[in-house]
């Protein structure tokens, strides 16, 4: 891989950061050591963020690596932290000036949504079955609600039957009554 194709990659990954967060001022080189050697720097002046193909005399600090380091790094596939313990990256001043390359880094997080996107095609799966679930569900209730309509409209009906039997018996008994007077009044 050229310089240029490594240079133009770790460029365009780099200006993808949102830089409106960053203060203060500084100017890092980046030394690229192997396959695709060169050096660049970026750099944070006066409000203005720039990466550009060229020595920087006068660094806050330099960083050495390789081009797949400097790409694991922006890419999020490593920390700058593993890179050190590795001897990957390599900083000329106290390491914790490295930290500005995880300010570019894609941040583990995207990993995360990934993996979030594949759970609700998995939640979809799931709430499928619960639907099929749902929709016997509401066939099974009509069918009990059908039996619970029966016995109410069957309890009315048996309770008319006991209160008409009662009704009769209390118009027969005065019937009664009014004959059995009768009759005494016949014998006399």
């Amino acid at each position: 891989m050229t310089y240029e194709k490594v240079f133009a990659d770790l460029k365009k990954t780099m200006l993808k950061a949102d830089t409106n967060k960053l203060e203060g001022e500084f100017a890092f080189q980046c030394v690229i050591e192997g396959d695709g050697e060169g050096t660049f720097y970026f750099a944070l002046k006066n409000g203005e963020f720039t990466v550009e193909p060229y020595d920087y005399v006068g660094a806050t600090a330099t960083f050495k690596a390789t081009a797949e380091t400097y790409k694991n790094i922006l890419t999020g596939k490593t920390t700058v932290d593993d890179a050190i313990a590795a001897g990957a990256l390599e900083v000329d001043k106290p390491v914790s000036y490295a930290d500005i390359l995880t300010f570019f880094a894609k941040k583990p997080a995207r990993k995360t949504v990934a993996k979030k996107a594949a759970a609700p095609k998995a939640e979809k799966k799931a709430a499928a079955p619960k639907t099929e679930k749902k929709a016997v569900a509401p066939k099974a209730e009509k069918k009990a609600a059908a039996p619970k309509a029966e016995k109410k409209a069957a309890a009315p009906k048996a309770e008319k039957k006991v209160e008409a039997p009662k009704a009769e018996a209390k118009a027969a008994a005065p019937k009664a009554e009014k004959k059995a007077p009768a009759k005494k009044t016949a014998k006399k």
